[in-house]
């Protein structure tokens, strides 16, 4: 949570952090200001146990300002003079300026950077800040830094966020399962529309994104709407012209996000239209009944990997070949159970069995619980991907409404 940003600093023995880059697609800076209009010039510099400071463009100084933080402007820092005298190098000129914005904070120490920005420039650039600043210590992380240990819990109000956006998505697949239902069937089994050409996953897609847009949700991911073969194939998003046809497992895996950049929902049902085949049939109960094995033993406290665990043993005993047994598969269950979800798509916790994983779930956690068994040369795939949270007591909610029904019935 935000709140731990300062614990988390004192752990890594960071005596600053400086986060840059515009809000959008940047969940660090994102996470800090609330979004708006911040755009790529915004600077934010926080000592530990103190309140951040925003350096805005001119120009955005009123979007800036309902941050909350203290407000300074590019313009005080004349990042153009620095560039006049370095003749146009805009790197010697970067690195002058953001050492007389860290000399004029008061930055000492140890300091880790953050925000989006091409890997090679921010090599480039850290380098030759560090080489140029005897007085503070450039830090970066690798692997489950600041930001990250941050964002992973969730305070309630951010997860009463998450759940809106769950229902309008929600209302997305309802509304996509009354379009498909209103279609008729031909005598091939295929659906067709009202002017008798054959409904196509392309077309399926077109109205999934308008009803997207509908919710005033945004759809920076994709989404996937995958039926038959590609079904089968955990991130095919779907072949446009392949029809649509009765008794074809049809894997419907969507993750909007609200507008301007904040948070997402993620959320898969499998549908087939008419009626299910019976192997299809035997296929989804094994990926329900893992579903809800998992769903009742969640608690607090105990290790994430242990639920990967669960339904890799699970997927076993019903003979499905399985990622841990065999890595390279490329049939069964051959994915980890789940994520976190929160400003990413993907964020902590990482429920899975990767070695170095020693992550516990805890209150305020966000995540995905998504078993799933894939079959692409039989032609079929099944998953069920529910999210849940777990509130400051440590009971976990499903934050996800919707029924478990395989079979649509065709009107």
């Amino acid at each position: 949570m935000k709140s731990d940003l300062d614990r988390l600093m004192a752990e890594r023995g960071l005596d600053a952090i400086v986060v840059a880059g515009a809000a959008l697609g940047n969940p660090p800076m994102y996470y800090l200001t609330g979004g708006g209009g911040i755009g790529k010039a915004t600077i934010v510099v926080k000592r530990r146990d103190e309140m951040p400071v925003l350096i805005a463009n001119p120009m955005e100084r009123e979007e800036a300002a309902k941050s909350g933080y203290p407000i300074r402007l590019t313009s005080e820092f004349d990042y153009m003079g620095y560039l006049r005298a370095a003749n146009g190098d805009a790197l010697a000129a970067t690195v002058a300026y953001y050492r007389r914005i860290l000399d004029e904070l008061g930055v000492r120490g140890k300091v880790g950077f953050y925000g989006n920005d091409d890997r090679g420039r921010s090599f480039v650039f850290l380098q030759a800040l560090a080489a140029a600043s005897p007085e503070i210590t450039v830090a970066g992380e690798f692997d489950r830094d600041l930001f990250t240990e941050a964002r992973a819990t969730k305070t309630r109000a951010e997860a009463d966020r998450i759940s809106e956006v769950g229902r309008r998505t929600v209302a997305v697949v309802r509304a996509t399962v009354d379009f498909l239902r209103q279609q008729t069937v031909g005598p091939d089994e295929t659906l067709r529309q009202a002017d008798g050409s054959v409904l196509t996953v392309g077309t399926v897609h077109a109205h999934i994104r308008r009803l997207i847009a509908a919710q005033g949700l945004e759809d920076p991911e994709g989404f996937i709407f995958a039926t038959g073969r590609d079904a089968g194939i955990p991130h095919n998003k779907g072949t446009l012209s392949a029809p649509l046809r009765l008794g074809e497992s049809i894997v419907f895996d969507i993750f909007p996000q609200e507008a301007g950049g904040g948070y997402f929902f993620d959320f898969t049902r499998t549908f087939a239209l008419g009626y299910a085949p019976e192997p299809l049939q035997r296929l989804y109960q094994d990926v329900r009944t893992c579903q809800e094995r998992v769903l009742a033993a969640l608690q607090a406290g105990e290790e994430a990997r242990r639920y990967q665990q669960m339904a890799c043993e699970h997927f076993k005993q019903r003979g499905h070949p399985t990622i841990d047994e065999n890595p390279q598969t490329l049939c069964g269950y051959i994915h980890s159970l789940g994520h976190g979800v929160g400003l990413m798509i993907h964020e902590s916790p990482a429920l899975s069995d990767a070695p170095g994983n020693l992550q516990t779930l805890q209150p305020g956690h966000v995540f995905t619980v998504e078993p799933g068994l894939y079959y692409p040369d039989q032609g079929m795939g099944v998953r069920l991907e529910d999210m849940i949270w777990i509130d400051e007591a440590g009971t976990p909610h499903n934050l996800t409404d919707y029924p478990y029904d395989l079979v649509v019935e065709m009107g």
